[in-house]
């Protein structure tokens, strides 16, 4: 055999060899597709307490008008009912010469409620979610991170978010809310592009949302800073998850009026509203007396049910988290995850969880309580702290399987 014939087989040889991880690794996709329908059969329904509705909807949401990204109100509107969303945050870029906040998405359009917020990155470098935005965010920019938070101080009805909190800086700074302690973005900077070429070709025709899955990892550090800054504060801080939806990444070719010849999006809103959610708590009694329905769930319910930390964030992608519940009681108080709790002589802590699954129990983000195979789990406490959980889904596949379902906001043992 000619000399060239056999290096040509020896590459050929090594192309086959390269591929076959990507075959086995399109192979554990499909185990994990049937996992998560085989884990949504089992599901025992969702909580049944009357004093609470819960709504489900994505946050840290940017559309045409931040600059960078091409997508349209049509398509995040659609993208909302497609995903049976009951609420949208619009994050928009300032402009130099528009309110874009005054501009995008807001109240309510084809069923689902859109809030206009604003992201600025301050003069500082930091990164702040303005929620609901407004006509001075265009000038932000000029401004240290906490002047931003001192003259939002002014706004009883808003809320200030940490956006991107391993790059933040103004922690010794007031006034901010929360923090956003998942960000999808930042956890795709882990995306090797070539291994996520080689992915997409062997996956993304099947199971182009589970290939999130390959890089989705526990916000190991922005969870530790968050509990690190509540219990130096001794202050109620809120914990949510940011989606960063752009619809900004693929290829497109387009005619001379716009309209997309060919192309693709490895992005589009659809699915990025299917990876991370922020589930909201809201008081089922608005008014005394009065049963409040989903029809009267409108902003000031969404930012007071954020901002009282009343909310979890699911990644509903492995299986719907609706019905996720951790409470307290004490015999006189009843509270739920975001309130305070007075501690007397001890305070019972419980866990609802809508399949079974391992629970882990956390005190000032130390674990203290690890059950797996559980739907509920009850723990009884007489030390004051920050209690939260992690729920995990041991019996999906790697890594899903070892990577969190549910983060909730704390309940503070005081």
């Amino acid at each position: 055999m000619k000399r060239w014939k056999k290096l040509l087989l020896l590459l050929l040889a090594l192309a086959f060899l390269s591929q076959v991880p990507f075959a086995y690794r399109r192979y554990k996709l499909g185990r994990l597709h049937a996992a998560i329908q085989q884990l949504n059969s089992q599901r025992t329904g969702v909580a049944s307490d009357t004093n609470f509705l819960e709504f489900k909807g994505v946050a840290h949401v940017h559309s045409f008008l931040g600059g960078h990204s091409a997508g349209n109100f049509a398509e995040i509107i659609a993208a909302a009912q497609s995903n049976q969303l009951n609420f949208v945050v619009m994050t928009e870029h300032p402009a130099r010469n528009f309110n874009t906040a005054a501009m995008t998405l807001k109240g309510e359009h084809g069923g689902v409620l859109f809030i206009n917020g604003n992201e600025v990155r301050t003069s500082t470098g930091d990164r702040l979610l303005l929620i609901p935005g407004d006509e001075q965010a265009s000038s932000d920019g000029q401004r240290t991170t906490g002047e931003v938070l001192s003259r939002r101080a002014q706004s009883t009805a808003s809320l200030e978010l940490v956006a991107y909190s391993r790059e933040f800086k103004g922690w010794e700074t007031s006034g901010y809310d929360g923090i956003e302690v998942y960000n999808v973005y930042t956890n795709s900077r882990r995306i090797n592009p070539l291994v996520m070429f080689f992915d997409a070709l062997w996956s993304y025709r099947s199971y182009p949302d589970l290939l999130f899955a390959n890089f989705y990892r526990r916000p190991t550090d922005d969870l530790n800073k968050w509990d690190e800054l509540i219990r130096l504060k001794e202050t109620r801080l809120v914990g949510t998850a940011g989606n960063d939806a752009h619809a900004n990444v693929g290829m497109n070719v387009n005619d001379s009026s716009g309209k997309t010849v060919v192309g693709f999006k490895l992005d589009p809103y659809e699915r990025s509203f299917r990876l991370v959610r922020l589930h909201l708590l809201a008081e089922a009694f608005g008014q005394p007396g009065a049963l409040m329905g989903t029809d009267s769930f409108h902003e000031q319910t969404l930012l007071h049910a954020i901002s009282e930390g009343h909310c979890f964030i699911g990644f509903d992608l492995f299986g719907d988290t609706t019905g996720f519940r951790f409470a307290a009681h004490d015999g006189d108080e009843n509270k739920i995850m975001g309130d305070e709790i007075r501690l007397v002589d001890q305070v019972s802590l419980t866990v609802s969880v809508p399949v079974a699954a391992r629970v882990v129990l956390l005190r000032d983000g130390v674990q203290i309580q690890d059950v797996s195979g559980t739907n509920h789990l009850e723990f009884v406490t007489r030390e004051k702290g920050s209690y939260r959980v992690e729920v995990y889904l041991p019996q999906l596949p790697k890594p899903a399987g070892d990577q969190p379902w549910i983060i909730s906001n704390p309940i503070y043992v005081r």
